[in-house]
């Protein structure tokens, strides 16, 4: 059984408890990625970061608002917290 499998079998029997935890850490992330990208400025490409981020966490907690199965409210926390990462590295190494 590989790591996600194991992970998204626990996502699944606790769904309603780590989708509680998974909008704080989402939103959160994604708040600190479009803090730091707004401070290099705000010109079109700090605003396309900013839209990407937006994008990625509202996806996210529409999935959980609207009930959607778990694997995919897993998915979409996923790729949040993966798109909110490189842009908060990108940003502070750049």
């Amino acid at each position: 059984m590989t790591l996600y499998a194991k992970i998204n079998a626990d996502f699944s029997e606790n769904y309603i408890g780590y989708s509680a935890l998974a909008i704080i850490a989402s939103t959160c992330l994604g708040s600190i990625a479009i803090m730091t990208t707004l401070f290099d400025g705000n010109g079109p490409l700090q605003m396309f970061f900013v839209f990407l981020t937006v994008v990625v966490c509202s996806a996210h907690n529409a999935a959980i608002l609207t009930v959607q199965k778990p694997k995919l409210v897993l998915d979409l926390l996923i790729i949040s917290l993966v798109v909110n990462s490189l842009l908060l590295i990108g940003n502070n190494l750049f």
